[in-house]
């Protein structure tokens, strides 16, 4: 159970930094580098991942 929890609070944090970084770049009308946009999706593919895997059984 302490686990779930943990994987739900780290996934959901990573979508939050990653959002938040995509789009703060968005409104500053700054061009955002290659690698800092690499970095935000891949934190939201990976907190995607922990978030949809947390729960009990297969995930959906």
């Amino acid at each position: 159970m302490a686990t779930d929890i943990r994987r739900l609070g780290l996934g959901a944090a990573l979508l939050l930094a990653g959002s938040v970084g995509i789009l703060l770049s968005g409104t500053t009308n700054a061009p955002l580098p290659k690698l800092v946009a690499g970095v935000a999706i891949l934190g939201l593919a990976a907190g995607s991942l922990l978030v949809g895997t947390s729960g009990e059984g297969a995930p959906a």
